[in-house]
């Protein structure tokens, strides 16, 4: 190693990071997280901090936010950021916190996905109760994330955020997860296989009937059954709430309460359709969700002052679970909770 390049790494080594008391208050627009990096929080108080980021959101909507946020980017083996059950009472406690007399609110979601059954359980939380809902996504919503948001009546989508195919994941007999729809894609493949070696006059492939000896009877049904769960919420959700305003055509005539119901089927077996996404993680933008599916995401740079509030929230928000052993966040301005990886409990 040259002397030069040598006293560069052991200067950057040895640099002192900036003691602050606020992260807020020395981010850069343009450079939320980068300004962020050389920066040493003392006395900070992260529920503060992030408190004041929500309430510069509320300031733009005039409307609650609350926040569920799993850790997406510091997740080492053994943690669980997936939404689960034990999401449930956090949850509600949060939603229960938001003053009577409110109709409409916010959610703010970061999320790899999870349990579609506890999805339902959040919006039959939410949507009773609140007339108009929006959900916010600065960065993913993934898989069951993308079902939760589409019970929002709005959308809003950052430019650099995704959502994802809904096809749900099951556990095959190794204990790892695979995309149901990639399980039936193959059976599928596997089948129109051998009825063209039948229809030829040949076996089917020993390596396809050794695939199919390994599949469970069970698994299979329950993949069937996951993914019917999955686009039938999604398709209640698009009906019910997010195309519930549509009510006319681009050529001013009215749209009918069974022309709104199909679209939502099309636009739920799209999202749960393999063949199209081809992975389980293919991230869809905003445009994707537009061109391709034609759900309409609202721009938060569109609302001024929105999109600058979301980005130092979602920044803020990089830096907490890039720096800590957080594994979740659950917060408004009237309630909070953190909760760690099991290893940092102690």
């Amino acid at each position: 190693m040259s002397k030069k390049k040598k006293s560069f790494i052991q200067a950057h080594a040895t640099h002192a990071k900036k003691p602050v008391s606020s992260l807020l208050d020395v981010m850069q627009d343009g450079n939320e997280y980068s300004s962020l990096v050389d920066v040493a929080p003392q006395n900070m108080n992260f529920r503060d901090e992030l408190r004041r980021a929500i309430t510069d959101i509320e300031a733009v909507r005039k409307r609650p936010l609350v926040v569920y946020a799993a850790n997406v980017i510091n997740t080492p083996a053994g943690s669980s950021p997936e939404i689960s059950h034990i999401d449930d009472l956090p949850f509600s406690e949060m939603i229960s916190s938001i003053p009577t007399g409110t109709d409409a609110i916010d959610i703010l979601i970061v999320t790899p996905g999870g349990i579609a059954q506890q999805v339902s359980q959040f919006v039959n939380k939410v949507r009773p109760r609140f007339k108009d809902v929006g959900m916010i996504i600065p960065y993913m919503a993934m898989s069951a994330g993308t079902i939760w948001a589409l019970s929002g009546n709005e959308i809003w989508m950052d430019s650099r955020a995704f959502i994802g195919p809904i096809d749900p994941q099951v556990p095959g007999k190794d204990g790892r997860f695979v995309p149901a729809q990639a399980l039936l894609a193959l059976l599928k493949q596997i089948q129109d296989k051998g009825q063209d070696n039948i229809k030829n006059g040949q076996n089917p492939d020993w390596s396809d009937i050794l695939i199919l000896q390994n599949m469970d009877a069970k698994e299979i049904g329950n993949t069937i059954s996951l993914s019917k769960y999955s686009v039938q919420l999604a398709a209640e959700y698009l009906n019910n709430y997010k195309f519930r305003d549509w009510t006319k055509h681009a050529d001013g005539t009215i749209v009918t309460a069974s022309e709104r119901a199909k679209r939502a089927e099309e636009v739920a077996n799209m999202l749960c359709s393999h063949e199209h996404w081809k992975v389980h993680s293919h991230g869809i933008s905003r445009d994707v969700a537009w061109n391709e599916l034609k759900i309409k995401i609202s721009h938060p740079e569109d609302l001024p002052g929105f999109e600058r509030s979301i980005r130092r929230f979602w920044a803020l928000l990089f830096w907490m679970f890039d720096n800590s052993a957080i594994m979740k966040i659950f917060i408004s301005n009237n309630y909070s909770l953190f909760k760690l990886r099991p290893s940092s409990k102690n």
